[in-house]
């Protein structure tokens, strides 16, 4: 049976202490590593040992009776939770590190809710019991508060090697979540082996979350945490089937060759198998390696449930589906995955480098980067001459100066961290675009509807192939997909918006490659310009947990910062208040409530999306953009008259369309 395991925690929680003996328990490593001795086996990035910090989720493998292990290490803090929420979507069971001393904290409940969004079954450890303070009654109280109210305590009350393996508060508790072991339970009629599978199931259902407890530095409770983990959980890898896998991570070695990693989902895979993927990629396999750490070991063949990494994929992106050869294009369609990330940067910064380098070589660089952290947009601004990248916060580009430095040897500083705002529409509207150069010809009309908020951008045709063929028609959704779209209001990313293709034309001898591009971007500007633009920014859900004294001055300030808040919550001496606010009104607030609240106060975010930018005058005038300066994007439309081609504006556009005659 295989099984991948995900190993999630807050920062200084012990996490990288607690795989260390995960490993030591089951022969993989012959001595534990220490965090402080910088020499543990899974932060085996020079920087991670430099920060004590797990910054890159890292693999490993092991064998324990009758099962094989893919455990997989995540980073621990929030700038780079993305990595960390890729690793969750290929995760069969989580293990959840809770220090005994700090408790559930902000971040621990950032990863409870990203693993109750992709339904993982998660498993809790309550580490650092050695230490004194160390209640396990009061933490399984918090953990009920905080997190689920369906936490069972398996340290003490499962032993697999007695002969009553079940205690009597275990099993009351589960005949109280199966009514047909509810109903047994009443009439005294107990099998042991019901209640046990019952257990497993309720597990990996993610309806009950068992915890165990103990000290990973002292080693205290490891062993026993192994052999109840391997006894409850249990996975159904089908290997007969045609291939499928799940692209969860890209990286490149340091002479730059490209390795994807892929969960495999059901059937198996050879070296010299030809896959497809994305957008009708082909490619052969050429190695398939199955990693312990920055180690591997190359294989000729993986199954059903094995975590691998394979050379030979050069386009491959995180989330997509490597299948069989012998699936059809209709199935894949059917199975196409997506991981649509919560964790995503609502900043971005400029790279700031020597003008001595080569623009070419440093966005090339970046790329690189971006292939393995798709969350950092890499962008190349052509009419600025800079390369702007998106990010979670300050810690992630300090990490990123040492990288760039220490994998293609220059020296990059970063500017200042700016929001990242989008723009939208509040009514349908109709775009018309039209090139007609001498010797080319497209024209496109577009239905633009706003959609709801924070869906992105959507397309569908309903043009006639009497007057657009269905490549021409394809030509079209891939020119509104191949890039992100400007607003006009400060040209920020268009989003939210439905885009319907109604009709366009074509000449069978002058359209070539790219008419379409142009006639798209026209149509798409023309249709910004006829309705209302309005600008986003991203928002966050918070909780705050403050003392009852501080409750006035929290509430005015969330006003103050233009946010929004529930009545609330009084417990004891505790008040708990939940609202929804900008990001950049809120970004910085967590420093001033520990400030005035002498590190008693504590707020944790949620991101919650894009909402109307509530100071959006301010932002436009500091960003000075002009829609009619941009050499990017125009709405006027170009015709040709007798071998002349001139141009027609945009507000003047519609009334030279060739297809609206017909």
């Amino acid at each position: 049976m295989k099984k991948t395991i995900g190993i999630l925690a807050h920062v200084d929680a012990g996490k990288t202490t607690f795989c260390e003996q995960l490993l030591y328990h089951t022969n993989v490593i012959r001595k534990r590593g220490r965090v402080d001795n910088k020499d543990t086996f899974l932060d085996n990035h020079d920087i991670e040992k430099q920060r004590g910090i797990t910054i890159f989720s890292e693999q490993a493998n092991f064998k324990y009776n009758e099962s094989e292990y893919y455990l997989i290490d995540t980073p621990g803090h929030i700038d780079f939770s993305p990595d960390m929420e890729r690793a969750i979507s290929i995760m069969d069971y989580a293990i959840v590190i809770i220090s005994a001393i700090e408790k559930v904290q902000s971040h621990t409940k950032t990863v409870f809710r990203l693993l109750r969004k992709y339904n993982v079954p998660t498993i809790f450890f309550v580490n650092k019991m050695d230490r004194e303070g160390a209640n396990i009654d009061d933490i399984i109280k918090d953990i009920k508060s905080n997190l689920s109210s369906d936490i069972v305590n398996i340290s003490d009350n499962l032993n697999i090697d007695s002969n009553n393996i079940l205690s009597e508060e275990l099993i009351e508790f589960i005949a109280e979540r199966d009514d047909n072991l509810f109903e047994k339970y009443l009439e005294e009629d107990y099998d042991e082996s019901l209640w046990i599978n019952s257990m497993k199931q309720m597990i990996n259902e993610s309806r009950i979350y068992p915890l165990m407890y103990g000290s990973a530095l002292q080693d205290i409770g490891i062993s026993e945490f192994i052999k109840n983990l391997d006894y409850l959980t249990y996975t159904d890898y089908k290997n007969e089937e045609d291939f499928i896998g799940k692209v969860y991570k890209v990286k490149y070695d340091e002479n730059k060759k490209r390795t994807t990693y892929i969960k495999a989902i059901q059937g198996s895979l050879k070296v010299k198998d030809e896959v497809k993927y994305g957008q009708g990629n082909n490619e052969k396999v050429n190695e398939i390696r199955l990693y312990n750490s920055n180690k591997y070991t190359s294989v000729n063949e993986v199954y059903a449930g094995d975590v691998f990494g394979v050379c030979g994929l050069n386009e491959t992106t995180v989330g997509d589906l490597v299948i069989g050869s012998n699936i059809n294009k209709e199935r894949l369609i059917n199975i196409k995955s997506e991981i649509n990330l919560e964790m995503v940067p609502t900043l971005k910064s400029k790279v700031i480098f020597d003008d001595n380098l080569n623009v070419r070589d440093v966005l090339g660089y970046f790329n690189i980067l971006n292939d393995e952290e798709p969350a950092l947009n890499v962008i190349w601004d052509e009419t600025l001459k800079e390369i702007h990248i998106h990010v979670m916060g300050k810690i992630q580009l300090e990490i990123l100066k040492s990288i760039v430095k220490e994998r293609f040897n220059i020296d990059v500083e970063f500017g200042k961290c700016e929001i990242i705002y989008k723009e939208t529409i509040e009514s349908e509207t109709i775009g018309y675009g039209h090139f007609e150069p001498l010797g080319h010809y497209a024209e496109v009309h577009l239905n633009i509807k706003p959609n709801k908020r924070n869906s992105g951008v959507s397309f569908e045709s309903i043009a006639h192939v009497d007057n657009l063929s269905i490549g021409h028609q394809n030509l079209v959704k891939t020119h509104v997909f191949e890039k992100e779209h400007k607003g006009i209001l400060g040209g920020y990313p268009l989003t939210d918006i439905n885009i319907t293709l109604l009709t366009g034309g074509a000449h069978n001898k002058h359209t070539s490659g790219g008419d379409f591009r142009e006639a798209t971007f026209r149509a798409l500007r023309q249709g910004l310009e006829n309705t209302k633009n309005i600008l986003l920014e991203p928002y966050y859900k918070f909780t705050i947990e403050i003392g009852t004294d501080y409750v006035g001055r929290v509430m005015s300030d969330i006003s103050k910062m233009s946010g929004e808040f529930e009545a609330p919550i009084i417990n004891e001496n505790i008040t708990t208040i939940r609202g929804r606010g900008p990001v950049s009104t809120f970004m910085d607030y967590p420093l001033e409530i520990i400030s005035f609240s002498k590190g008693t106060g504590s707020i944790t975010y949620v991101f919650d999306g894009y909402d109307i930018c509530h100071n959006a005058e301010e932002v436009l005038e500091n960003r000075g953009y002009n829609k009619d300066s941009d050499i990017d994007y125009t709405s006027n439309s170009i015709f040709c008259s007798k071998g002349q081609a001139y141009v027609v504006k945009g507000s003047e556009a519609k009334e030279y369309m060739h297809c609206l005659e017909k």
